[in-house]
């Protein structure tokens, strides 16, 4: 994940604002007669006690130029320190609370969340404080069976597990 400041572009005197369009993947694995999704958790001190609400796919920005595919595979290998082999499936794109489009993919693997090694990332905190501090960009991942990952998950991603059901329904 990438800083979140929008882009702003000048039309005249009228100034817009382009949403970031971010990309991630959804990896799944079969369990029995179930599905089971691998959600990660932020780090940093922002996130640090919220747990019901705050997981989500691992995802980041996608960089200027760059194809949206290549941006979720690029984004699974920092935030988990994995490369997925294979070719993700576009599940669908979702707009999360603050504005931000997410395209998710969807891949079926496996993956020990014990051996995740996250990059990191620089937070200011205090806020406001001047004191630029490192944290993990992500500091714990998990398989979730997909009802439960609805309950950890942002609310803004929901969609992004009803879309991977349709597409496993689908055969």
């Amino acid at each position: 994940m990438r800083p979140s400041a929008a882009l702003c572009v000048g039309h005249g005197r009228e100034i817009v604002t382009v949403p970031q369009r971010s990309a991630g993947i959804l990896l799944y694995r079969r369990r029995g007669a179930g599905v089971e999704v691998l959600l990660v958790h932020p780090g940093g001190p922002f996130w640090r006690h919220r747990d019901a609400g705050a997981w989500m796919i691992p995802k980041g920005m996608v960089e200027p130029g760059e194809d949206p595919e290549a941006a979720a595979l690029r984004e699974f290998e920092e935030e988990l320190g994995t490369r997925l082999a294979g070719r993700p499936t576009f599940l669908r794109s979702v707009r999360q609370a603050g504005g931000k489009w997410v395209d998710a993919y969807a891949m079926e693997g496996e993956l020990d969340p014990a051996t995740i090694s996250s990059n990191s990332v620089m937070i200011e905190y205090p806020p406001r404080s001047g004191r630029f501090q490192s944290y993990p960009e992500v500091d714990r991942a998990s398989w979730f069976p997909l009802a439960e990952a609805s309950a950890r998950m942002l609310p803004s991603q929901h969609p992004i597990l009803d879309a991977l059901t349709a597409l496993l329904e689908s055969g």
